[in-house]
């Protein structure tokens, strides 16, 4: 990273800054000292990477001097108050670790904290911490997180001191700050970078006025000016759209419904007369079955009713039959008979005999009922003759 007219030892960054950014009184705690003066150096970068970003007109890259000094005060604001932890090599006091940590409470930070580690090339933990700083400005979360951190103060006692700025109102203060820098398109190439080699040194130049500077300032406020209340105008207008669109929506939905609705109805109204016709149908099919059935019971009564009749003709003729024929018999027998009569009557006869021819004769004939074989009433011819 390109330094600009950084001071020869970067351990006495603290007292450059409480010289030439405000004269604190002696009496003071120096840790609150170092707050105040962290804090008013993140106010001036925040605003002057702001108000030149917005008149630099372009997506900002790595190599962007502001944007550079902005990571280097905020990898001082961490650093703040780190407690010392040893290790088997040496003294581990790096960034990394509370900022590691924001993916365990702020489960969006995962994302990041995965591509920090899969970058290449990355081989200290400051490196990854400064990884990690570059990419959340890139996805507009950086307050998000740091927010999600210091809310958490029973994570951050495990890292820093009570003393330190994020443990203090003044981290509060900064991350607030953080969230201006939303507005601005930041576009870095950390893949590649030698983030852990890389010298954090505040460079004060940039931020020291001078008349020139004030004019060319005022200019420029004035058009950092108009830019934001364009900006505010078509904030306010996409507000108003977007309640327009809302509205629309919901207008939508209620007439989606009531159109779903009186299709309902329709169908419905619709449905009752073929349900009826289809109810009329079927009972008529039914009539119609019933009917048919009857006319074939009925053909069939007519057959067996021909039948019967049949019979009953052929028993009738047989009856006439045996009529005729026993009358005949009938006959035949009493010719026989009379003819029996008067041979007898030609022969002599005894005097017993001629008492019995006096005697008065009676002739019975009768007839017996028999059961034909046919089921018809048959008549069988007997002859009693008695004397």
């Amino acid at each position: 990273m390109t330094q600009f007219g950084a001071p020869r030892n970067p351990v006495n960054w603290v007292s450059h800054i409480t010289a030439a950014v405000v004269s604190q009184p002696a009496a003071r705690d120096p840790a609150v000292v170092e707050r105040t003066n962290l804090l008013n150096m993140a106010k001036l970068s925040i605003k002057g990477l702001i108000e030149s970003a917005l008149s630099y007109g372009r997506t900002l890259d790595t190599d962007y001097p502001p944007l550079q000094q902005f990571f280097v005060v905020m990898e001082h604001c961490l650093k703040h108050g780190l407690k010392v932890r040893k290790s088997f090599l040496s003294f581990n006091r790096t960034i990394w670790g509370p900022l590691e940590m924001v993916e365990k409470i702020c489960p969006e930070a995962e994302e990041v904290a995965a591509s920090v580690r899969d970058l290449p090339g990355l081989r200290t933990p400051l490196g990854r911490a400064r990884a990690w700083l570059r990419l959340s400005m890139m996805q507009k979360k950086l307050a998000d997180y740091l927010r999600c951190l210091i809310m958490r103060r029973d994570i951050l006692s495990d890292f820093y001191e009570s003393h330190a700025v994020m443990m203090e109102e003044e981290g509060t203060v900064i991350v607030g700050l953080l969230v201006g820098l939303n507005v601005i398109d930041a576009n870095l190439c950390v893949k590649g970078e030698d983030l852990d080699s890389q010298v954090g040194v505040i460079d004060f130049s940039i931020y020291l006025k001078s008349e020139e500077d004030d004019h060319t300032r005022e200019g420029r406020n004035v058009h950092i000016t108009a830019i934001l209340d364009q900006k505010n105008y078509v904030e306010e207008l996409n507000r108003q759209l977007n309640g327009t669109v809302s509205s629309l929506h919901v207008r939508i939905d209620t007439l989606e419904k009531s159109n779903a609705k009186l299709i309902e109805e329709e169908a419905d109204s619709d449905l009752v007369p073929v349900r009826v016709q289809r109810e009329i149908e079927f009972a008529v099919n039914l009539l119609e079955k019933d009917i048919h059935d009857k006319q074939d019971t009925l053909i069939g009564l007519k057959e067996q009713l021909k039948e019967v009749k049949a019979i009953n003709y052929e028993i009738y003729q047989k009856k006439q039959n045996l009529e005729e024929v026993g009358k005949e018999r009938d006959v035949k027998e009493i010719q026989d008979g009379k003819s029996s009569q008067s041979a007898a009557a030609m022969k002599p006869q005894v005097p017993r005999d001629k008492d019995i021819l006096t005697k008065p004769r009676k002739l019975e004939i009768s007839y017996m009922n028999e059961s034909a074989v046919e089921s018809a009433p048959q008549y069988k011819l007997i002859k009693d003759i008695s004397f």
